[in-house]
């Protein structure tokens, strides 16, 4: 009696365990795939994932709900949807070579890239690309067809001429996520991944957004085609490759070579131009495979294989919590430096507040960590589970109060003050750009480390970073050179004309051309504090909104400050006085490319100098468009023709002004 009611507790706990599981695992899955948030870490999940399966096993009970029966979610988005023929099953997964043997037996198999995107099948008839569907949740995808048309590498006309319905991976190389990502000025706003990237990509509205995140497809399985093939997967991905397709890496593999042909393949993962979380071994007889059938959710005839994680174990020190931009602040997690996969590490990012939680994180408990996909430092485990960390209760770089915000289920921790230097970045960084002080290498991942550690808070403060220059030089990415570079950039920076101080302070509507016409009144730098609408109104170039806009700025009594230290922080200079303004009365629309000057600020500079002006459009004020292709006929030259205004080449203009 006393076993059978031991077996019955064990049961309703194994129950109860699987009931608090199944919400975990789907709440994590909506919000990576469908909102983009990375609530948990791929480990935990696995391990969750895991153990629900082994308690379904136990029990013979299978909950409503529960992701192992379930393929996917709902496609969320504008896209026209369309059902698939029949459904898309996921793979089943090891992290054993001896499963690998054992599942191949005596039969050869394909032993491919299980790569990191989004898949993608696409239909072709009569040799043309007809249809392009995502995989969606398994049964329902969306109809991408437009954005598949300008993927890098898919053949949108091929020999074959009946039917064909081809399955692939679309994916972002890790050159071209680097590059798409470095292009964007906000790090907030940065893609995590190339698998984020990709699908937002690839799902995009406008297939011009496709065109230029040089999307590839590669194609893993031949669905339907009318020819002999040889009952051959191997003769299949040889056929597409003869169709112009480009296929996932694969070796032809049995049980007796399996285990060699995995390592070589782990051993290339770091080096891989393209993201992959595992492999894929498909067996080569497709007869056979099929025999096979499927489960519930996943095909017998191919089975998914992750490397086993190198797992280190360390103790958390500290959870640092950096402040952006956007006002979000992140945590990110502290400890004793271990080795993993050949590379010392002693950082990762713990995401947001409830990823925290989630893992009962507490300073000094002991803790797992792996890098997922044998790249991205993560904590699999907290073994301690103190739950013993703190939220701040004060904005790390400005001191102001915080507060916790629900963002999709999501709890993250905010700087609530607009005027926290952390969202000001991009000012610091336009403070310090080009046409403004000209301080070479002060990029925004420098200005965002400054700001955090506090060693900036004002523009005034860039000229005294010599006093954290031991700091800084310790910093990662720095070090003497690059504290030297910087410093000699800041001091270069010193002398300069009052123009580039009154645009690099970013007031709203002030451009370069404005600040250059607005000195031209000026004899002292402290006279812009008491400069009247009426003055600024009688500026070329300036209106009431630009006149109320300067005006404003410098009514705000810290502005007014803060001008003045930076004033006599700097050797301000006149300029040299031109000995002529020979297209004074002029203006020039500049368009196509240069062959003499360097860019077509260099141009603009040089006109302005001159006494003319420079202008973004044609129209019946123009004098002159600058082309050095004269004959061509973009929308600039168009109008120019019609209004009857010169066309000249950069020659021509040189001729002009000497």
């Amino acid at each position: 009696m006393e076993t059978k009611e031991q077996d019955k507790k064990s049961s309703m706990e194994n129950i109860k365990r699987m009931q608090e599981l199944i919400p975990i695992l789907d709440d994590a899955a909506k919000a990576y795939y469908v909102d983009g948030i990375e609530k948990i870490s791929n480990f935990e999940y696995d391990s969750l994932y895991d153990e629900l399966e082994e308690l379904e096993k136990k029990t013979g009970i299978v909950l409503s709900g529960s992701p192992t029966r379930k393929v996917g979610y709902e496609v969320m988005s504008e896209l026209p949807k369309e059902r698939h023929a029949s459904p898309m099953l996921s793979l089943g997964k090891t992290k054993s070579i001896d499963e690998l043997e054992s599942f191949v037996g005596d039969k050869k198999a394909l032993l491919s890239w299980k790569m990191d995107g989004l898949t993608i099948v696409l239909t072709y008839n009569n040799g043309e690309l007809i249809k392009a569907v995502t995989r969606g949740n398994g049964e329902v995808g969306e109809i991408i067809t437009q954005n598949a048309r300008v993927f890098k590498n898919i053949p949108l006309s091929i020999e074959y001429k009946g039917e064909l319905i081809v399955r692939g991976e679309a994916v972002i190389k890790y050159s071209d996520f680097n590059k798409i990502n470095e292009s964007i000025p906000d790090m907030q706003a940065r893609y995590k991944n190339p698998r984020n990237l990709c699908s937002g990509s690839v799902r995009a509205l406008n297939s011009e957004v496709t065109a230029g995140r040089n999307v590839y497809f590669y194609a893993f399985a031949l669905v339907s085609a009318d020819i002999d093939n040889h009952n051959s997967r191997d003769y299949e991905f040889t056929w597409l490759k003869q169709q112009g397709f480009t296929v996932v890496d694969y070796h032809l593999v049995d049980r007796m070579n399996i285990d060699s042909y995995v390592k070589q393949m782990e051993s290339e993962v770091k080096t891989n131009e393209f993201p992959s979380d595992g492999l894929v071994l498909l067996f080569d007889d497709i007869e056979y495979g099929n025999s096979l059938g499927s489960t519930a959710k996943f095909p017998r005839n191919a089975i998914a294989f992750k490397w086993k994680d190198e797992i280190a174990t360390t103790h958390l020190r500290e959870i640092e919590w950096s402040a952006s931009r956007t006002g979000l602040i992140n945590p990110i997690a502290i400890f004793d430096e271990v080795e993993l996969e050949g590379t010392t590490v002693e950082r990762s990012s713990l995401h947001n507040v409830s990823y925290i939680k989630s893992l009962k994180l507490g300073i000094g408990d002991e803790i797992e960590v792996y890098k997922a996909n044998m790249i991205i430092p993560q904590i699999a485990k907290n073994i301690t589970k103190s739950g013993k960390f703190e939220i701040p209760s004060e904005c790390p770089v400005c001191g102001e109060s915080t507060r916790i915000d629900d963002t999709n289920g999501v709890e993250v921790l905010i700087c609530p003050n607009m005027k926290c230097p952390a969202k000001h970045i991009k000012s610091f960084v336009h403070f310090a750009g080009r046409d403004a002080m000209n301080i070479d290498g002060f990029s925004e991942a420098t200005a965002e480390k400054f700001i955090q550690e506090r060693f900036i808070k004002h523009f005034h403060d860039i000229y005294h970073l010599d006093n954290h220059r031991e700091k800084i030089v310790s910093m990662a990415g720095f070090g003497e050179k690059s504290y030297n570079n910087l410093i000699e950039s800041v001091e270069n920076s010193r002398t300069t004309e009052l123009y580039h101080l009154i645009y690099g302070l970013g007031i709203a509507g002030i451009g370069v051309s404005n600040a250059k016409a607005l000195c031209k009144i000026i004899d002292d730098p402290t006279d812009v504090l008491n400069l009247t609408e009426e003055e600024l109104l009688n500026i070329d170039g300036f209106g009431k909104v630009l006149a109320d806009s300067f005006t404003g700025y410098f009514a705000d009594e810290d502005n007014r400050n803060e001008y003045i230290k930076l004033v006599n922080e700097l050797n301000i200079v006149k300029p040299e006085k031109n000995v002529s303004d020979i297209l004074a009365g002029k203006t020039f629309v500049i368009t196509g490319s240069l062959n003499t000057y360097e860019n077509r600020n260099a141009l603009k500079e040089h006109i302005e100098s001159l006494g003319g002006k420079v202008s973004g459009s044609v129209s019946g004020n123009t004098s002159y468009v600058i082309n050095n292709d004269i004959n061509s006929l973009t929308g600039k030259n168009k109008k120019a023709k019609e209004l009857g205004i010169p066309i000249i080449s950069e020659e021509d203009f040189r001729e002009m002004v000497l």
